[in-house]
């Protein structure tokens, strides 16, 4: 983990190189799909990075009976294809038990590289990673979607995390999900520790302190059937960017119905101006397992202005999350980064252009 002291980036270059014995095998009883598809590209994509160090188990993760699996969500989509990547490799590099760790890509069937694709590229750049690409089908909530404040808030993909209980198998009870624009610095092992007790289904960092009215219109305000939601709970602001699920909950609760079901008001009301957030806040507010915030530093995107920096907050930190517009990789190539954009550039496994010539 890090702890902010003095802004400046040396001393957060420290958590780099601190693990060269992790990736892993594929558990026993799940294996990683090999696509059969014709794109043509693919292997030019996958030339473009680097392959990953193995990362292996200590004995400190040898015991008794199978290994207990943690299940990483994350969706996989070409633009933030460099970020996942990046963010892989971080949760690789700090995690104690590397090769008990199962990836759960989500990319979407009606883009480009289409997920038999990907496959190959993520299998290229992490040769013994456990993990399968799921294709996500755009129509499941396509036209459940309304037009929000940035063009980039309404791809389908990014609604795909409602649907993981029914992506996923059965056979999966409890998943972490994780957005492409953030890097881990910590044991990922401690955020899938924690609990979540009760009817509670999520669990992630939350922020009473915010203004939780902004996040909906008048409209939804000055409307008591559609306000009452919050009545007799203390809702808070959560990103949805980091949360662990509980999806034996999700699917005997129907967690997505509900969801759904508020989107299908907002296409009439016009209730939130975001895009995907303020749907998990009419359902989950009130109802969340809080996580230490040291698990979602976020907002380091900036916002919605393109050169916009942000700090670190004083405290200690395990996961930097670069929600909002800027992604540092962009910042990177640019020649024109935020300070905070070293911190993510030790993970980045891309291939620059004069490494491709050699």
């Amino acid at each position: 983990m890090l702890r902010y002291k003095a802004f400046g980036v040396a001393f957060l270059l420290i958590i780099v190189l601190v693990s060269t014995n992790a990736i892993r095998s594929v558990p026993e009883t799940l294996g990683t799909r090999t696509g059969t598809g014709t794109g043509t590209d693919y292997a030019s994509k996958m030339e473009q990075y680097i392959e990953a160090p193995e990362y292996r188990n200590g004995v400190q993760c040898t015991g008794y009976g199978p290994p207990s699996v943690i299940h990483v969500a994350m969706t996989l989509d070409f633009n933030y294809l460099r970020g996942s990547v990046a963010a892989v490799h971080s949760i690789l590099m700090h995690t104690s038990c590397p090769e008990n760790l199962y990836f759960h890509f989500i990319a979407s069937e009606s883009k480009s590289p289409r997920p038999e694709d990907l496959t190959r590229i993520v299998k290229t750049i992490f040769p013994s990673l456990g993990f399968m690409v799921y294709g996500f089908d755009d129509s499941l909530v396509k036209d459940l979607i309304s037009y929000s404040v940035r063009e980039a808030l309404e791809d389908p993909l990014n609604y795909a995390r409602t649907y993981l209980a029914d992506i996923l198998d059965p056979s999966v009870t409890r998943v972490i999900y994780l957005d492409s624009d953030i890097i881990v610095v910590d044991d990922i092992q401690k955020l899938w520790s924690v609990p979540l007790t009760g009817s509670t289904a999520v669990g992630a960092p939350v922020y009473c302190h915010a203004n939780f009215t902004k996040y909906f219109t008048d409209r939804f305000w000055s409307d008591s059937s559609l306000s009452s939601v919050f009545e007799g709970k203390k809702p808070c602001y959560f990103n949805t960017g980091v949360m662990v699920m509980d999806l034996v909950k999700w699917r005997k609760q129907d967690f997505r119905g509900r969801i759904e079901k508020w989107m299908e008001i907002q296409k009439v009301e016009r209730i939130y101006e975001l895009g995907s957030l303020p749907p998990f806040l009419l359902v989950f507010g009130g109802d969340v397992a809080g996580i230490d915030h040291r698990w979602n530093q976020h907002g380091l995107g900036g916002n919605n202005r393109v050169h916009s920096c942000r700090s670190l907050h004083p405290g200690p930190i395990s996961l930097l999350h670069w929600s909002g517009k800027g992604k540092p990789w962009v910042r990177l190539d640019a020649g024109e980064p935020c300070p905070v954009d070293e911190l993510w550039s030790p993970y980045d496994l891309y291939r620059h252009p004069k490494q491709q010539l050699r």
